[in-house]
Formats: structure tokens, C-alpha cells, sequence
């Protein structure tokens, strides 16, 4: 039997040969993730510039959520019958097109459109990113290689919106987005070259789109990013809330992200040989830090101790739910990284609505409480009908 707990995310050394096509994924997730959230730090400048409300300008981040949520399933139906490598291809070329779009704009109407673009583009990038590095993976190292390529969007989330926020506050955010697109095109270039063809699978009648166990990993994937985001969209006001200094919250925010790349790190150690038993302890942890910092909110160091431990469970959360459902073999690769896709833009957009609602009501405190019951039924779930999720 192949030993799977060598190394923490990379292949074997037998099959290194596929450590740069898995490097060029991981690129390609953080340049995807970066272009997702970067608007949220120059909302304020975008908006000034074309003279628009907050709000308004707030819609260019849930427009492009929107997008992904419901064009996701479909878009990977309608390409399921081009290579991998070509649509990974389009992808880039896509985001560059988006990023170009923001940077040039004229009006506000031409960077919703500019956004809209990423948004489709999203849609399909992560469902032929997560299809293609399962295909490339291993015999046995799938989760490692996942953990691999979903490195390159936590890097993204921890360094490349905070690193473009500051370069847009320096220099304007239109260079920012300028970046952004050279990046994209120089990615595109380097894909073509070390990305191998992978042809689309052999037509065999209806696709299959979805089956129970596929069904039963996006609905708990939905679950969870619903009380992943009752909370997390609302963290800065939470932090503010238990007495941080709003000169330290900057920092604090990068120490969260760094964690979850930390935790992602660990539990690619157990991924492929312990998939049901590393998510179920993933995601114990997270209910009881919210739920803790429910229960001792107010108190700075208890809240800042239990969102360590809650961000870094989360890191990896996102690679276990991209494992299971490429494992449960329901449809294509392609097809279960879309599912996944769907279902977490699905919750981030109504985990941010409930938490919006629970604070204007309750306040802080049960925002924290009813974004831990929900990831705690999340985990009753898993433990009570652990066969859901496919252990190999």
C-alpha cells in the first residue's frame, strides 16, 4: 500500500515530475482568489472615483459571488466536452480580460462589467483547477495534491489582497488591477508550456451531474460556509467589538490568515489516509471557538486566542471538501469541484445576509453564538453519519 503521510502537501518524489504542473495551479488559484476579494480594500477609492454610494460599490464583491453561485454547475455542463488544459487556458486569459476591464474603466458601469466577466470566469476556473489537479494527482494523493494547489489561494487571501490594498492606496487601485491582468497573462503563458493535454472524458450518454454522496459533501460544504461567513464577514467588527486597537487590526486579520495556511499545512498530513476523521476534528474545532467566543465575548485576549484556533481549522476545510467530493466518483472531477464551488459562493452570500440580520437584532455576541450552532450541526452530521464522505 502507498505510504501517504510522506510529506505535507507535495507528491511523492516518484511522480515529482507533476510538482510544477501542481505549482502552476497553486499560481493560478492565488492570481483567482486575489482578483475575487481584492475590491473589498479599495471600495472607497472605486467608489470616490465614479461618485457611488458604499453600498453600491459593495455590489461589484456580492455581483461577482452571485455569478459564481449560479453559473458554476452550468458552465462546467456546457465545456465538459474540451480538455482540461484548454479551458484552464480560457480561464487565465479571462481574468486578465476582467482585471483590464476595472483598470481602464470609464465609468462604474464598466467595472461591474469588468466584474461580471470574473465572476463567469470564476464560475468555471476553480471546477477545471480542482478537476485538473485531481486527474494530475498521484495514485493515492489526491487530498495531498488539492492541499497543494489550494495553497496558492490562501496565499492570495493572506498576501495578495492585502499586498494589492496597500499597492492600490499608493500608487491607485487602477495599477493594482493592471498588475493583476499581467500577472494572469504571464501565468497563461507559463500553463500553456508545463500544463500536459488532458483530454475530456469519452462521451457515455446524460452527464452525471450529481448522486447521494456527491449531494451529501455539497450540502455539508454549504452548511458550513454558511456559519464559516455568519461570522467571518462581520470579524473585523468583532475584533473591534472585544477591544482590539484599530491600529492592530491590520495585523491581527494577516496572523488569521497566516493560520489557516498553517492548519491547512498539518492536515495535508491526513487528508488522503484519514479524510472523515480530519475533517470531523476540523470542524469540532470551529463550532467550539465560536461558540466560545460567543460566550466570553467581550474579553480581547479569549477572543483573539479562540479565532487563532477557529481560523486555522478553517484553512483546511475548503481542501477536505474538494477531496470528498472528487473521492465519492459521483461525476466528473470537473463536475464535483463545481458542486463545491456553487454551494461555497452560495454560503458566503447567505452566511453573510443571517449574520447581517443577527447583529442588527441580537448584536456581536449571538452573531458568534449562531455562526457556531450551525457549523456545530455541521458537525453532528459527520459524526453521526460518517459514511457519507468516502474514506478512499
Amino acid at each position: 500500500m502507498t505510504d501517504t503521510r510522506r510529506s505535507p502537501v507535495a507528491p511523492d518524489a516518484a511522480d515529482s515530475r507533476q510538482l510544477p504542473r501542481l505549482l502552476v495551479l497553486a499560481a493560478s488559484q492565488f492570481v483567482a482568489l486575489t482578483t475575487e476579494l481584492l475590491p473589498v480594500g479599495l471600495l472607497p477609492e472605486i467608489g470616490d472615483r465614479f461618485a457611488v454610494s458604499p453600498a453600491t460599490t459593495g455590489l461589484l464583491v456580492s455581483v461577482y459571488a452571485l455569478m459564481v453561485a449560479l453559473f458554476a454547475i452550468p458552465l462546467t455542463l456546457l465545456t465538459r466536452r474540451i480538455g482540461a488544459r484548454a479551458l484552464l487556458l480560457a480561464t487565465l486569459a479571462g481574468y486578465a480580460v476582467s482585471n483590464v476591464l476595472v483598470a481602464t474603466a470609464t465609468s462604474f458601469a464598466m467595472v461591474a462589467a469588468g466584474r461580471a466577466v470574473g465572476g463567469l470566469v470564476h464560475a468555471l476556473f476553480f471546477s477545471v483547477c480542482i478537476g485538473l489537479a485531481a486527474r494530475l494527482a498521484p495514485p493515492g494523493r489526491t487530498g495531498a495534491s488539492l492541499a497543494l494547489v489550494s495553497t496558492g489561494a490562501s496565499a492570495g487571501f493572506v498576501l495578495g489582497v492585502p499586498l494589492g490594498t496597500a499597492l492600490g492606496h499608493a500608487v491607485g487601485w487602477r495599477v493594482t488591477f493592471s498588475v493583476l491582468a499581467v500577472l494572469a497573462v504571464l501565468l497563461l503563458v507559463l500553463a500553456a508550456v508545463v500544463l500536459p493535454r488532458v483530454e475530456p472524458d469519452a462521451p457515455t450518454g446524460r452527464p452525471r451531474v450529481i448522486g447521494r454522496r456527491l449531494g451529501a459533501v455539497a450540502a455539508l460544504n454549504l452548511t458550513l460556509f454558511i456559519g464559516q461567513y455568519v461570522l467571518y464577514t462581520y470579524v473585523s467588527t468583532l475584533l473591534l467589538g472585544a477591544r482590539t486597537p484599530a491600529g492592530l487590526l491590520g495585523g491581527v486579520l494577516l496572523v488569521f490568515g497566516a493560520a489557516g495556511l498553517v492548519g491547512l499545512g498539518i492536515a495535508s498530513r491526513f487528508i488522503d489516509a484519514h479524510l472523515r476523521a480530519t475533517l470531523l476534528t476540523c470542524v469540532s474545532a470551529i463550532a467550539a471557538a465560536m461558540l466560545l467566543i460567543g460566550a466570553t465575548f467581550p474579553a480581547t485576549v479569549l477572543v483573539l486566542g479562540l479565532g487563532l484556533v477557529w481560523t486555522t481549522a478553517f484553512g483546511a476545510v475548503p481542501t477536505l471538501f474538494q477531496t470528498a467530493a472528487v473521492r465519492a466518483r459521483d461525476a466528473s472531477p470537473e463536475m464535483a469541484g463545481a458542486w463545491v464551488n456553487a454551494t461555497s459562493n452560495c454560503g458566503i452570500a447567505v452566511g453573510s445576509a443571517v449574520g447581517g440580520l443577527v447583529l442588527d437584532t441580537a448584536g456581536l455576541r449571538w452573531v458568534a453564538v449562531a455562526a457556531g450552532l450551525v457549523v456545530a450541526v455541521n458537525a453532528g452530521v459527520l459524526a453521526a453519519r460518517p459514511r457519507l464522505l468516502p474514506e478512499r
